[in-house]
């Protein structure tokens, strides 16, 4: 699946819950599925900067692809990162850099997040933004 069609696949999906609350609760759920990263990985280059809680965000160039990993301390962020790492994760570059971040609206739910969690998306976006800039330099 390209980027669009995973965030049309969780368009679907938040399209189905009733209510803010039940779109919400989603979030938490897909935070279950949620990883974590080895303690050598937590650390100042991968912290993202911005995250109202603490979260990390590794990423690796891998056979053309950049590979992201992360994790996030709360409810939200674990479930959020889940998210945007099945839509950024395991792609080109050249995907990722040419892919509109406004398109996350497109979802109906990034305006669900209170302004401060809005911060922590476009810093982790810039995170991720950074990590296929060196992956398509290192090319």
């Amino acid at each position: 699946m390209t980027m669009e069609e995973t965030l049309a696949q969780y368009k679907e999906d938040f399209e189905l819950f009733p209510s803010d609350n039940d779109k919400i609760e989603y979030i938490f759920d897909l935070g279950k599925k949620h990883t974590e990263l080895p303690p050598e990985e937590k650390n100042d280059e991968t912290f993202v900067e911005g995250c109202s809680s603490a979260a990390w965000l590794v990423g690796e160039c891998k056979d053309g692809k950049l590979i992201l990993r992360g994790e996030g301390t709360s409810e939200m962020a674990k479930g959020m990162m889940t998210l945007l790492l099945d839509i950024f994760s395991n792609r080109t570059p050249d995907e990722i850099l040419s892919f509109d971040p406004m398109k996350l609206h497109d979802m109906g739910v990034v305006e669900l997040l209170s302004p401060v969690r809005q911060q922590s998306l476009e810093a982790f976006i810039k995170k991720v933004y950074g990590y296929a800039q060196k992956c398509k330099e290192e090319g």
